[in-house]
C-alpha cells in the first residue's frame, strides 16, 4: 500500500464514523476502546496528562448514569458545558486518556454501562473490522481525529 491509499482509508473510515448515529460513535469508541485500549493508553508515554485526564473523568464519574451519557453525547455534538469547555482544552493523547478511562468505568458500571447484548450495527461492524485491521499508528490517528 501506498501512503496516499493508506491516507485515503484512514479519510474513508474518518468519514464512516462521521456518518455514524451519535450513541453508534459511542457504542463503537466503547468496543475500540474495550477491545485496543491496553495499546492505546500508553501510545504517548509521559504526554498525556493522566491527572487532568483522571480529574475530568472524576467529574463525569459524579453524575448520574443519565448525565454521564448527555456528557459523552455533548462532547461529540459539541454542546457549550463546562465539561466540554475542560475537554476542549485537553491534548490528543489526553483526550484518548479520558475515553479510554470512561470505557474502563463502562466495564465497572461506575460510568453508565453498555446495555446488555448490545450490538453494533453493520456499517458500524465494518468500521471495527477496518480499524481492526489497522496498524498501531493508523489507530492512533484515527482515534486523534
Amino acid at each position: 500500500m501506498t501512503y496516499s491509499s493508506i491516507q485515503a482509508d484512514l479519510e474513508q473510515n474518518i468519514n464512516n464514523f462521521t456518518a455514524l448515529k451519535i450513541d453508534e460513535k459511542l457504542a463503537l469508541l466503547w468496543f475500540v476502546y474495550t477491545k485496543m485500549g491496553q495499546s492505546i493508553t500508553p501510545a504517548a508515554p509521559g504526554a498525556a496528562e493522566s491527572e487532568i485526564a483522571e480529574g475530568l473523568y472524576n467529574q463525569v464519574k459524579e453524575l448520574s448514569h443519565q448525565e454521564q451519557l448527555e456528557v459523552q453525547r455533548n462532547l461529540y455534538t459539541g454542546k457549550n458545558t463546562l465539561i466540554s469547555r475542560e475537554y476542549g482544552s485537553l491534548t490528543e493523547n489526553t483526550k484518548l486518556l479520558f475515553w479510554y478511562r470512561l470505557a474502563q468505568g463502562m466495564e465497572s458500571e461506575v460510568i453508565i454501562p453498555m446495555p446488555k447484548k448490545y450490538e453494533l450495527g453493520d456499517n458500524a461492524k465494518q468500521l471495527l473490522g477496518n480499524l481492526e485491521s489497522m496498524d498501531f499508528e493508523q489507530q492512533i490517528t484515527f482515534l486523534r481525529k
